[in-house]
């Protein structure tokens, strides 16, 4: 059992990690249909931190998003708030100066870059750190397809509209993000301090009547042998009885799709990079993971499994507007569509 009584139901388990993610209840779940929208909910979540705050981000890049963010945490910093920021090393390549985790030490912003760039060859490099996990007083947690950067936000455009989705977590499912950010900072530690991991952890957390259905936070692994990602969407597909609606910019089988029976819509008004599924109104997945060979067997990833939640009728009610912004594909668009690009999306 979980505080307060709730249950935190493991009935099956998923694994990532060497971790089992359990199922919980007492979580409040707010769906967010643009990256702007996040943004601004994750500023005045940080703005309430009193004890510490966890930001993992495949992208952080400096401009508006990441200045007023910055701003916060210097502020939070002084007042005592404990903050540590993770970020790939991909960004060096033209995002953020190799060295800016001095810099960010140096506000007393506790800093790493995964996986940083060397000049030499290795496979290691394959495996990137593609989470999108932030994390305020172990009360609150954000995930989903947005990055810290001012496209993501429309503040700049790069293809037109950036269609970008992501949730809000308040209660006890929050634990499984704290974890995961926890299990991440680690991975360059000989001996990582998991003796401390209880006082992040084990946050005294209020019932929340609001909170209705299950939530099952998770991270995938490309350490492990679980395939936690693909399973998860295979499950939803195997057991849907009416319908499997999905967001995601990966677009590489077109022509198997619509020689299946798939309905393909692209989002004419720019770029869906929204990673989705929902199904029968009764499930949904929103997180960080493609439909692509990366996102599946090589990166770090993590997603928020729904089940019976309020905020599905919000998702459903999302798909359906994006769709009306959209162009149906047939057949005979294939020979105009250059399939080698994603700025075209499926939904």
């Amino acid at each position: 059992k979980g505080t307060n009584g709730s249950q935190n139901r493991t009935a099956p388990p998923l694994y990532g990690g060497g971790f089992v993610y359990p199922v919980y209840e007492n979580t409040a779940v707010t769906y967010y249909p643009m990256g702007q929208d996040k943004i601004g909910a994750l500023l005045d979540a940080l703005q309430s931190a009193e004890h510490f705050i966890f930001l993992e981000y495949f992208i952080i890049e400096e401009g508006d998003v990441w200045g007023r963010i910055l701003k916060i945490l210097e502020e939070k910093v002084r007042a005592g708030v404990e903050v540590r920021v993770l970020y790939d090393g991909t960004c060096t390549f033209y995002r953020l100066q190799y060295g800016y985790p001095r810099r960010m030490e140096a506000l007393g912003i506790r800093c790493k870059m995964f996986a940083p760039l060397r000049p030499f060859v290795s496979t290691y490099y394959n495996n990137r750190d593609h989470r999108k996990i932030a994390v305020i007083d172990g009360r609150v947690g954000f995930t989903g397809g947005v990055n810290l950067a001012d496209e993501y936000a429309n503040l700049v455009s790069v293809y037109g509209v950036w269609k970008d989705t992501a949730v809000r977590l308040e209660g006890e499912a929050v634990r499984s993000l704290t974890l995961m950010f926890l299990q991440m900072w680690g991975m360059d530690e000989r001996e990582p301090d998991t003796d401390s991991y209880g006082r992040y952890l084990n946050v005294p957390l209020p019932p929340l009547p609001e909170a209705g259905g299950y939530v099952l936070p998770y991270a995938d692994s490309p350490l492990d042998d679980e395939r936690v990602g693909e399973s998860v969407y295979l499950d939803i597909l195997s057991h849907a009885e009416r319908y499997v609606r999905i967001f995601t910019p990966a677009k590489g089988h077109y022509r198997e799709l619509l020689d299946a029976g798939v309905k393909i819509y692209e989002y004419t008004p720019g770029f869906v990079h929204a990673k989705v599924f929902v199904s029968d109104d009764c499930k949904a997945v929103v997180g960080t993971i493609n439909l692509d060979y990366r996102s599946l067997y090589l990166h770090f990833e993590n997603a928020v499994y729904l089940y019976d939640c309020p905020c599905i009728a919000d998702i459903v009610a999302d798909f359906d507007a994006t769709r009306a912004q959209s162009q149906i594909v047939t057949h005979g668009d294939l020979a105009r569509i250059p399939l080698h690009t994603d700025r075209k999306s499926v939904v």
